[in-house]
């Protein structure tokens, strides 16, 4: 036998039964229909003829009234002596003594008698748990995130677990743990070459929020120490999620380094509908001309001299340096390409952006296209 759920209504919906019942509506079809029981229904007929309310205290004797005032004087008095001895404590007693008693007695009541203030008593007690809870998690957070987040992030993640902690907060937990950011250590800005002089308009004109994946992908290429010799990295980015859709490493900074990255894209080359890079002879040549060509992709370059209108990758290699690149010594061009699959992977399906809402970029993928389903 099944146990009927407890159900609650509200007075005008007992005054409501009670009017169809004198109405002439039959008893047992009103509760038929409404799946009332006997003994709730007879209950509010009763009251209805007595005292006029629905309501429980409205509808008690005096003999009933003075018992359950007996019961809470018993009960005040069974509280104030057993916390009495904590009245002259410090605050930090006090809070304890309320919290061990908390499942007794009334967190306001115990308060009153002790003489702290309830908000008092909350911050003190939630402060403890805090330092105590969210210390590892921070800790935790922190190292997944390779050493990169800083307290925005962890607040955001923090978040995500249930814990709402000041940013101040977890700026001194981190500070009391030595853990240091990635992103606090002073940034090089390597030197630009000039660029050449071709006539192909900006096509994308710094419109760098996309409404489709593959709308618009933009790419770049950085420099990477390894075994004391430079080796670079070109990253082709979705400006739909900030997703690094194609990457490549190489001895060379050349047109077949780009074309690898096309290579490891994982989808139709033709779902790509403009291509948008820096003016470097790596991007503009016979090799890249026909990928673009044979997909009918739009090429976009950036003006002559003007860095911004490339902003997002650039700043895609601003955070690959700083979490990545800065952090190893690379033995071989091997142990790059190796290591470089695992950033990537962990940069797109792992590692939160605050531009994407603070999530992830293949979230934010899945999140969107959900939408337009």
């Amino acid at each position: 036998m099944t146990k009927r759920e407890r159900r609650t209504y509200t007075p005008e919906f007992k005054e409501q039964m009670v009017k169809l019942f004198k109405s002439g509506k039959p008893k047992k079809d009103i509760m038929a229909e409404y799946d009332l029981t006997p003994t709730a229904f007879n209950t509010w007929i009763k009251r209805s003829q007595t005292t006029g309310s629905f309501k429980e205290k409205d509808n008690r004797s005096p003999e009933e009234n003075e018992l359950i005032k007996l019961r809470k004087e018993n009960q005040q008095l069974k509280m104030e002596n057993d916390i009495f001895k904590a009245s002259g404590a410090d605050i930090r007693t006090k809070v304890n003594v309320i919290k061990s008693n908390a499942h007794k007695y009334s967190i306001s009541a115990m308060c009153k008698i002790l003489q702290i203030p309830r908000s008092t008593y909350y911050y003190e007690s939630k402060a403890k748990e805090s330092t105590d809870e969210i210390t590892p998690k921070v800790i935790e957070i922190f190292k997944a995130s390779r050493n990169n987040y800083g307290t925005r992030k962890i607040k955001v993640e923090l978040k995500k677990a249930g814990y709402i902690v000041s940013r101040r907060k977890i700026g001194r937990i981190m500070k009391q743990n030595g853990l240091v950011s990635n992103y606090t250590v002073a940034q090089y800005k390597p030197y630009v070459d000039k660029c050449n002089e071709s006539k192909i308009a900006n096509e994308l004109n710094r419109e760098f929020n996309a409404d489709e994946p593959y709308a618009a992908v933009v790419s770049d290429l950085t420099y990477v120490r390894v075994n004391k010799r430079w080796n670079y990295v070109c990253l082709l980015v979705d400006l739909f999620n900030r997703e690094i859709i194609g990457y490549s490493a190489g001895p060379n900074k050349d047109a077949p380094l780009v074309y690898r990255a096309f290579a490891r894209v994982k989808t139709r080359l033709n779902d790509i509908t403009l291509f948008h890079t820096d003016r470097g002879n790596e991007f503009k040549n016979k090799i890249i001309d026909e990928v673009l060509d044979t997909f009918k992709i739009k090429r976009s370059l950036s003006m002559k001299g003007c860095p911004y209108d490339n902003a997002v990758a650039e700043a895609t290699f601003k955070i690959f340096k700083t979490e990545f690149a800065n952090n190893y010594h690379f033995k071989s061009l091997e142990q790059l390409e190796i290591m470089l699959a695992d950033y990537v992977n962990w940069f797109n399906n792992i590692r939160i952006h605050s531009i994407l809402g603070y999530l992830s970029p293949k979230e934010y993928k899945l999140h969107n296209l959900k939408k337009t389903v």
